[in-house]
């Protein structure tokens, strides 16, 4: 029998306030889903449906951390999100089904190379550059969504050595998890060990090595970051 020619390495998991451990197979995050963000950024939301663009895996780093600033961009930004879990196998779900394969919820930072980011958007290029880089999934522990409640009247929020960023409350967002789940799954097998981070408020901005980032979504465990120095 063939063997590998390398190790390959294990799926990342995330801790949840129950003790248990959340196997991540793949993330799919939701771009523009705040208007006022997507106002600061010099777009308009598209209220169609939601867009989608994707991190890998074994981008996954778990709060408290500190990370090194990454290569290749002078414009490292902060993009504070309402991350959920699903649990369960759906596909073409309706909003009933799609609330019922959500697991449950954590505060989740999508680090970005906005420069980069920009750059392919001005080319009408994949964003790949800008997003998915590594240790740029940064994860709390996931709680129940039992145990959340309904999504809306939650503060989230965001600050940079101690001074408030973004502050914003759930209730802004222009897609709910219920609606995004059910309109991704039009298009994926969506199963347990997907990670899905429903986009940023307005306040995103750059960050540099020494920066302590405090993220914080009423209800859930805070997500916290230190930007290292590059290598």
């Amino acid at each position: 029998m063939p063997q590998r020619l390398f190790d390959s390495p294990d799926y990342p998991t995330v801790p949840t306030t129950d003790g248990a451990l959340y196997p991540v197979h793949r993330i799919f995050c939701v771009g523009r889903n705040y208007a006022e963000h997507a106002k600061e950024m010099g777009v308009e939301v598209d209220r169609e449906a939601p867009f989608y663009f994707m991190k890998d895996a074994q981008e996954i780093v778990l709060t408290g951390a500190t990370i090194p600033y990454p290569p290749g961009t002078e414009n490292f930004h902060y993009e504070m999100e309402l991350v959920m879990a699903i649990g369960k196998p759906v596909f073409q779900a309706s909003n009933e089904d799609a609330a019922a394969a959500i697991w449950g919820y954590g505060c989740g930072l999508d680090m970005t190379r906005r420069d980069l980011q920009l750059a392919a958007r001005a080319k009408q290029r994949p964003w790949d550059l800008g997003k998915n880089f590594e240790q740029s999934a940064v994860m709390a522990a996931l709680t129940p969504a039992a145990m959340f409640g309904a999504v809306g009247p939650q503060r989230i929020a965001l600050s940079v050595n101690g001074e408030t960023k973004q502050d914003a409350h759930l209730a802004d967002l222009v897609w709910s998890p219920t609606e995004i789940v059910a309109h991704l799954s039009r298009y994926y097998h969506l199963a347990p060990g997907d990670l899905i981070y429903t986009g940023t408020p307005a306040g995103v901005g750059p960050v540099v090595a020494g920066d302590v980032i405090h993220g914080e979504i009423d209800g859930l465990t805070p997500v916290e970051l230190v930007i290292g120095a590059a290598r």
